[in-house]
Protein backbone atom coordinates (compact mmCIF):
# COMPACT_ATOMS: atom_id res chain seq x y z
CA UNK A 1 0.00 0.00 0.00
CA UNK A 2 2.95 2.34 0.86
CA UNK A 3 4.91 3.44 -1.66
CA UNK A 4 7.47 6.33 -2.56
CA UNK A 5 5.59 9.51 -3.75
CA UNK A 6 4.25 9.01 -7.73
CA UNK A 7 3.46 10.79 -10.62
CA UNK A 8 4.67 14.04 -9.63
CA UNK A 9 3.39 16.97 -11.71
CA UNK A 10 4.77 20.31 -11.50
CA UNK A 11 1.92 22.52 -10.82
CA UNK A 12 1.59 26.31 -12.50
CA UNK A 13 -1.18 27.03 -9.25
CA UNK A 14 1.20 25.61 -6.78
CA UNK A 15 4.61 26.87 -5.10
CA UNK A 16 5.58 22.95 -5.02
CA UNK A 17 4.16 19.96 -6.33
CA UNK A 18 0.61 18.45 -7.31
CA UNK A 19 0.23 14.91 -6.83
CA UNK A 20 -1.56 12.86 -8.89
CA UNK A 21 -0.96 9.55 -6.80
CA UNK A 22 0.65 10.40 -3.37
CA UNK A 23 1.55 8.07 -0.84
CA UNK A 24 4.36 7.93 2.02
CA UNK A 25 6.60 5.41 3.13
CA UNK A 26 5.52 4.87 6.64
CA UNK A 27 5.65 1.97 9.39
CA UNK A 28 2.60 1.29 10.60
CA UNK A 29 0.83 2.73 13.20
CA UNK A 30 1.96 1.75 16.36
CA UNK A 31 -0.89 -0.20 18.81
CA UNK A 32 -0.40 1.95 21.59
CA UNK A 33 -1.43 5.88 22.01
CA UNK A 34 2.30 7.67 22.77
CA UNK A 35 1.44 11.34 21.60
CA UNK A 36 4.35 12.94 20.30
CA UNK A 37 3.35 14.98 17.57
CA UNK A 38 1.60 18.16 17.75
CA UNK A 39 -2.49 17.60 17.84
CA UNK A 40 -4.81 18.27 15.39
CA UNK A 41 -8.69 18.89 15.18
CA UNK A 42 -10.94 18.00 12.63
CA UNK A 43 -13.95 19.85 11.78
CA UNK A 44 -16.59 17.67 10.47
CA UNK A 45 -18.37 18.19 6.89
CA UNK A 46 -21.54 20.07 6.35
CA UNK A 47 -24.20 16.97 7.57
CA UNK A 48 -21.73 15.30 9.41
CA UNK A 49 -21.84 14.42 13.09
CA UNK A 50 -18.52 14.06 15.44
CA UNK A 51 -19.15 10.45 15.69
CA UNK A 52 -19.03 9.61 11.92
CA UNK A 53 -14.67 10.41 12.53
CA UNK A 54 -13.95 7.92 15.24
CA UNK A 55 -12.54 5.58 13.32
CA UNK A 56 -10.10 8.75 12.05
CA UNK A 57 -9.36 9.55 15.39
CA UNK A 58 -8.05 6.26 16.58
CA UNK A 59 -6.30 5.75 13.29
CA UNK A 60 -4.52 9.22 14.15
CA UNK A 61 -4.19 8.59 17.63
CA UNK A 62 -2.12 5.35 16.77
CA UNK A 63 -0.07 7.32 15.03
CA UNK A 64 0.73 9.39 17.85
CA UNK A 65 -1.33 12.26 16.72
CA UNK A 66 -3.92 13.04 19.96
CA UNK A 67 -6.60 14.40 17.72
CA UNK A 68 -9.77 16.33 19.30
CA UNK A 69 -12.95 16.58 16.93
CA UNK A 70 -15.22 19.35 17.01
CA UNK A 71 -18.51 18.61 18.74
CA UNK A 72 -21.12 18.82 15.99
CA UNK A 73 -24.40 16.73 15.46
CA UNK A 74 -26.34 16.26 12.06
CA UNK A 75 -29.48 18.24 14.09
CA UNK A 76 -27.26 21.32 14.44
CA UNK A 77 -26.69 21.82 10.92
CA UNK A 78 -30.64 22.90 10.57
CA UNK A 79 -29.24 26.04 12.35
CA UNK A 80 -28.06 27.16 8.91
CA UNK A 81 -31.91 27.72 7.94
CA UNK A 82 -31.19 31.20 9.61
CA UNK A 83 -29.85 32.45 6.35
CA UNK A 84 -33.29 32.14 4.94
CA UNK A 85 -34.24 34.90 7.02
CA UNK A 86 -31.18 37.07 5.64
CA UNK A 87 -32.08 38.71 2.11
CA UNK A 88 -28.41 38.61 1.74
CA UNK A 89 -29.25 34.36 0.87
CA UNK A 90 -31.61 35.21 -1.58
CA UNK A 91 -29.21 37.74 -3.31
CA UNK A 92 -26.60 34.96 -3.25
CA UNK A 93 -24.30 37.51 -0.96
CA UNK A 94 -24.53 35.52 2.74
CA UNK A 95 -21.55 35.96 4.75
CA UNK A 96 -20.56 33.55 7.08
CA UNK A 97 -21.51 35.46 10.30
CA UNK A 98 -23.51 35.55 12.33
CA UNK A 99 -25.36 32.29 9.90
CA UNK A 100 -22.29 29.97 11.09
CA UNK A 101 -21.36 31.32 14.39
CA UNK A 102 -22.14 28.22 16.41
CA UNK A 103 -19.98 25.99 14.14
CA UNK A 104 -17.16 28.39 14.85
CA UNK A 105 -17.35 28.38 18.32
CA UNK A 106 -17.83 24.73 18.26
CA UNK A 107 -14.35 24.59 16.72
CA UNK A 108 -12.58 27.01 18.97
CA UNK A 109 -13.83 24.81 22.00
CA UNK A 110 -11.90 22.25 20.14
CA UNK A 111 -9.07 24.08 19.25
CA UNK A 112 -8.91 25.23 23.18
CA UNK A 113 -8.72 21.83 24.15
CA UNK A 114 -6.35 20.89 21.50
CA UNK A 115 -4.36 23.56 22.87
CA UNK A 116 -4.51 22.31 26.59
CA UNK A 117 -2.99 18.60 25.56
CA UNK A 118 -0.14 20.16 22.68
CA UNK A 119 2.05 21.68 25.37
CA UNK A 120 2.85 24.76 24.07
CA UNK A 121 2.95 23.60 20.62
CA UNK A 122 0.90 24.59 17.42
CA UNK A 123 -1.80 22.68 15.99
CA UNK A 124 -2.94 21.15 12.58
CA UNK A 125 -6.59 21.47 11.44
CA UNK A 126 -8.05 19.03 9.16
CA UNK A 127 -11.41 19.82 7.46
CA UNK A 128 -13.37 17.28 5.85
CA UNK A 129 -15.80 18.54 2.71
CA UNK A 130 -16.94 22.06 4.11
CA UNK A 131 -15.22 21.90 7.45
CA UNK A 132 -12.04 22.95 5.18
CA UNK A 133 -13.26 26.36 4.06
CA UNK A 134 -14.70 26.92 7.43
CA UNK A 135 -11.55 26.38 8.91
CA UNK A 136 -10.33 29.46 6.28
CA UNK A 137 -12.81 31.76 8.07
CA UNK A 138 -12.17 30.65 11.70
CA UNK A 139 -8.41 31.29 10.92
CA UNK A 140 -9.39 34.34 9.93
CA UNK A 141 -11.49 35.70 12.40
CA UNK A 142 -9.73 33.95 15.31
CA UNK A 143 -6.05 34.05 14.51
CA UNK A 144 -3.33 31.65 12.95
CA UNK A 145 -0.65 32.04 15.71
CA UNK A 146 -1.16 28.39 17.21
CA UNK A 147 -1.62 26.71 13.86
CA UNK A 148 0.81 25.60 11.74
CA UNK A 149 -1.00 23.12 9.08
CA UNK A 150 -4.32 23.11 7.32
CA UNK A 151 -5.24 20.13 5.94
CA UNK A 152 -8.40 19.62 4.03
CA UNK A 153 -9.83 16.43 2.51
CA UNK A 154 -12.22 16.62 -0.27
CA UNK A 155 -13.29 20.34 0.47
CA UNK A 156 -15.01 22.35 -1.97
CA UNK A 157 -12.75 25.26 -2.18
CA UNK A 158 -13.69 27.03 -4.95
CA UNK A 159 -17.20 28.93 -5.62
CA UNK A 160 -19.20 27.81 -8.82
CA UNK A 161 -18.43 30.27 -11.97
CA UNK A 162 -21.59 32.63 -12.49
CA UNK A 163 -23.66 32.80 -15.22
CA UNK A 164 -24.02 29.22 -16.38
CA UNK A 165 -27.48 28.02 -17.04
CA UNK A 166 -28.29 25.61 -14.47
CA UNK A 167 -25.61 26.19 -12.17
CA UNK A 168 -26.56 27.56 -8.91
CA UNK A 169 -24.15 28.52 -5.53
CA UNK A 170 -25.14 26.33 -3.10
CA UNK A 171 -23.43 28.12 -0.64
CA UNK A 172 -25.73 30.99 -1.48
CA UNK A 173 -22.26 33.38 -1.83
CA UNK A 174 -20.59 31.58 1.30
CA UNK A 175 -17.56 30.37 -0.64
CA UNK A 176 -17.33 33.82 -2.76
CA UNK A 177 -16.57 35.51 0.45
CA UNK A 178 -13.88 32.72 1.49
CA UNK A 179 -11.96 33.78 -1.83
CA UNK A 180 -12.55 37.78 -1.43
CA UNK A 181 -11.77 37.69 2.65
CA UNK A 182 -9.95 35.02 3.28
CA UNK A 183 -6.13 35.11 3.63
CA UNK A 184 -4.61 33.06 0.37
CA UNK A 185 -3.54 29.82 0.92
CA UNK A 186 0.37 29.44 1.31
CA UNK A 187 2.75 26.35 1.90
CA UNK A 188 5.96 27.52 4.34
CA UNK A 189 7.56 26.36 6.93
CA UNK A 190 5.38 27.99 9.61
CA UNK A 191 1.86 27.32 7.84
CA UNK A 192 1.33 24.56 5.50
CA UNK A 193 -1.73 24.36 3.21
CA UNK A 194 -1.96 20.95 2.03
CA UNK A 195 -5.26 20.50 -0.43
CA UNK A 196 -6.74 16.71 -0.93
CA UNK A 197 -8.76 15.72 -3.47
CA UNK A 198 -10.28 12.04 -4.56
CA UNK A 199 -10.63 10.58 -7.72
CA UNK A 200 -13.03 8.15 -7.10
CA UNK A 201 -15.43 8.56 -9.78
CA UNK A 202 -16.52 10.18 -13.30
CA UNK A 203 -19.00 12.30 -14.18
CA UNK A 204 -20.84 12.73 -17.19
CA UNK A 205 -23.50 15.50 -18.31
CA UNK A 206 -27.44 14.05 -17.75
CA UNK A 207 -28.54 15.22 -21.25
CA UNK A 208 -27.01 14.47 -24.64
CA UNK A 209 -24.04 11.64 -25.39
CA UNK A 210 -22.07 10.69 -23.13
CA UNK A 211 -18.66 8.29 -22.70
CA UNK A 212 -20.37 6.69 -19.56
CA UNK A 213 -21.69 3.61 -20.96
CA UNK A 214 -20.86 2.05 -17.45
CA UNK A 215 -19.16 3.50 -14.20
CA UNK A 216 -15.61 4.82 -14.69
CA UNK A 217 -13.88 4.45 -11.22
CA UNK A 218 -10.90 4.44 -9.89
CA UNK A 219 -9.67 2.00 -7.30
CA UNK A 220 -7.11 2.58 -4.31
CA UNK A 221 -4.11 1.26 -5.03
CA UNK A 222 -3.55 -2.13 -4.62
CA UNK A 223 -7.37 -3.58 -5.16
CA UNK A 224 -7.48 -6.17 -7.71
CA UNK A 225 -10.08 -4.65 -10.02
CA UNK A 226 -10.33 -4.64 -14.27
CA UNK A 227 -8.66 -1.82 -15.65
CA UNK A 228 -9.82 -0.48 -18.99
CA UNK A 229 -6.41 -0.24 -21.22
CA UNK A 230 -7.79 2.75 -22.97
CA UNK A 231 -8.13 5.21 -20.39
CA UNK A 232 -7.28 3.62 -16.72
CA UNK A 233 -10.37 3.72 -15.56
CA UNK A 234 -12.06 0.61 -13.65
CA UNK A 235 -14.75 -0.70 -15.35
CA UNK A 236 -17.52 -1.28 -12.48
CA UNK A 237 -17.62 -5.26 -13.31
CA UNK A 238 -19.52 -6.40 -9.98
CA UNK A 239 -21.42 -9.47 -10.10
CA UNK A 240 -24.91 -7.49 -9.45
CA UNK A 241 -27.36 -7.55 -12.43
CA UNK A 242 -26.30 -3.45 -12.74
CA UNK A 243 -27.53 -2.69 -16.55
CA UNK A 244 -25.49 -0.45 -18.55
CA UNK A 245 -28.65 2.16 -18.29
CA UNK A 246 -28.33 2.43 -14.50
CA UNK A 247 -24.45 2.62 -14.06
CA UNK A 248 -24.57 5.39 -16.64
CA UNK A 249 -27.33 7.17 -15.09
CA UNK A 250 -25.59 6.92 -11.50
CA UNK A 251 -22.67 8.83 -13.74
CA UNK A 252 -24.92 11.72 -15.11
CA UNK A 253 -26.31 12.24 -10.95
CA UNK A 254 -22.91 12.73 -9.97
CA UNK A 255 -22.36 14.75 -12.97
CA UNK A 256 -24.95 16.73 -12.08
CA UNK A 257 -23.50 17.40 -8.27
CA UNK A 258 -19.86 17.97 -10.32
CA UNK A 259 -21.62 20.50 -11.97
CA UNK A 260 -23.50 22.51 -9.13
CA UNK A 261 -19.38 22.84 -7.42
CA UNK A 262 -17.28 23.32 -10.82
CA UNK A 263 -19.49 24.15 -13.58
CA UNK A 264 -18.70 20.92 -15.62
CA UNK A 265 -20.53 17.50 -15.15
CA UNK A 266 -17.50 15.48 -17.00
CA UNK A 267 -15.19 15.60 -14.86
CA UNK A 268 -13.39 13.26 -12.36
CA UNK A 269 -14.25 13.98 -8.93
CA UNK A 270 -14.77 12.10 -5.43
CA UNK A 271 -18.15 11.56 -5.66
CA UNK A 272 -19.56 14.98 -4.19
CA UNK A 273 -16.38 17.69 -4.93
CA UNK A 274 -14.75 17.41 -8.56
CA UNK A 275 -10.54 17.01 -8.32
CA UNK A 276 -10.11 20.83 -9.53
CA UNK A 277 -12.51 22.14 -7.03
CA UNK A 278 -10.69 20.45 -3.85
CA UNK A 279 -7.34 22.14 -5.04
CA UNK A 280 -5.95 25.85 -4.00
CA UNK A 281 -3.63 27.96 -5.53
CA UNK A 282 -0.28 28.25 -3.13
CA UNK A 283 -1.45 24.89 -1.31
CA UNK A 284 0.43 22.04 -1.89
CA UNK A 285 -2.16 20.01 -4.11
CA UNK A 286 -2.68 16.08 -3.96
CA UNK A 287 -4.94 13.89 -5.71
CA UNK A 288 -5.67 9.93 -4.76
CA UNK A 289 -7.10 7.50 -7.01
CA UNK A 290 -10.01 5.53 -5.26
CA UNK A 291 -10.53 8.00 -2.47
CA UNK A 292 -14.42 8.61 -2.55
CA UNK A 293 -16.01 11.76 -0.51
CA UNK A 294 -17.50 10.38 2.96
CA UNK A 295 -17.46 8.56 5.94
CA UNK A 296 -21.02 7.94 5.39
CA UNK A 297 -21.61 4.91 2.84
CA UNK A 298 -17.59 4.22 2.56
CA UNK A 299 -16.64 1.26 3.27
CA UNK A 300 -12.69 0.41 3.61
CA UNK A 301 -11.56 -2.26 1.63
CA UNK A 302 -13.86 -1.85 -1.82
CA UNK A 303 -14.81 2.04 -1.18
CA UNK A 304 -12.66 4.01 1.24
CA UNK A 305 -13.12 7.28 1.93
CA UNK A 306 -10.13 9.75 3.08
CA UNK A 307 -9.77 9.36 6.51
CA UNK A 308 -10.13 4.85 5.73
CA UNK A 309 -6.79 3.64 7.56
CA UNK A 310 -5.46 2.66 3.74
CA UNK A 311 -6.05 6.52 2.72
CA UNK A 312 -4.63 8.18 5.57
CA UNK A 313 -1.43 6.37 5.05
CA UNK A 314 -0.66 8.60 2.33
CA UNK A 315 -1.09 11.86 4.21
CA UNK A 316 -0.41 11.19 7.57
CA UNK A 317 3.13 12.16 6.81
CA UNK A 318 2.12 15.95 6.89
CA UNK A 319 1.16 15.70 10.34
CA UNK A 320 4.14 14.27 11.30
CA UNK A 321 6.01 16.55 9.97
Amino acid sequence: MASVLSAFKLSSSSPLLSLDHASASLSSPSSSSVFKYRPAVILPGLGNNSSDYQKLELTLRNYGVETVVAKVSRFDWLRNAAGLVDPNYWRGTLRPRPVLDWYLKRVDEAVQEAKELSQGCTLSLIGHSAGGWLARIYMEDFGISHISLLLTLGTPHLPPPKGLPGVIDQTRGLLNYVEKHCSKAVYTSQLKYVCIAGRYIQGAPFFGSSNANVDNVLPIEGTALPISESDGAVINNTSTSTSVSTTTLRARIVGQGYKQVCGEANVWGDGVVPQASAHLDGALNISLDGVYHSPLGSDDASKPWYGSPDVVEQWIHHLLN
